[in-house]
């Protein structure tokens, strides 16, 4: 087992090298960079991602979860088969816990709270998703206030994602009124300037496969 928190060197010079947060014979975990896709895309100009990358160095690594292109933080694949499908039912039946901090426009007047609205996909303005409460998805994000800075007017939010819709937690929180900063989809003219967007997958927690133990990761956002 290999708990260490490692950059393994690879052959994609686009970016800095991963950094490894857990592996063992059912599971990987890696600190996903923004800017990196989780998946290949389409065309040969898509195909450096961080599946391909965990791949050359652990073969048998499967998907079981995606994070936006611009999003960062801890993305976790499962080694082999029978590890993917074990793991994804996890994920599909809600029992992987997750958590996300953001910086948000505006200063959030609740200390916590739960946005719960469904969501559906734009079709016309792809790959941007939208609040649809006849045909949307059920969707629920939890959320509770970290920090707020009335120099910036931003707000620091942990995040709770009970579902796990595309841009889910981009969409609910412009429909409350504070996208998250940097956000090059759903952000507003009037905010903060930002190098990327600042979302982060901080916390994956989840019933390890072979031990039956519970596996918690962290990452700390680096903004």
């Amino acid at each position: 087992m290999h708990d260490d928190r490692v950059p393994f060197a690879q052959s994609f010079p686009s970016l800095s090298p991963l950094v490894i947060v857990h592996a063992d014979d059912a599971l990987v975990a890696i600190d996903k960079p923004a800017g990196l896709l989780s998946v290949p895309g389409r065309g040969a100009d898509k195909a450096d991602c961080a599946a391909a990358r965990v791949q050359a160095q652990f073969a048998d690594a499967q998907t079981v979860h995606r994070l936006d292109m611009a999003t960062s933080g801890l993305l976790l694949f499962a080694r082999g088969a029978a590890m993917q499908r074990a793991v994804s039912v996890m994920f599909e039946s809600r029992e992987v816990g997750k958590q996300y901090d953001a910086v948000v426009e505006g200063l959030v007047g609740h200390d916590e709270g739960e946005i719960d609205l469904p969501l559906l996909a734009d079709w016309p303005r792809r790959p941007r998703q939208k609040v649809d409460r006849l045909q949307g998805k059920p969707s629920l994000t939890r959320y509770r206030v970290l920090h707020r800075d009335p120099a910036t007017r931003t707000t620091r939010l942990a995040l709770q994602p009970l579902t796990g819709r595309t841009h889910q937690l981009r969409v609910h929180l412009l429909a409350i009124g504070h996208p998250i900063v940097g956000d090059a989809l759903y952000g507003t003219s009037e905010a903060p300037t930002a190098p990327r967007l600042m979302l982060h997958a901080t916390k994956l927690e989840l019933r390890h496969p072979l031990t039956a133990q519970t596996l918690t990761l962290s990452s700390a956002a680096p903004f």
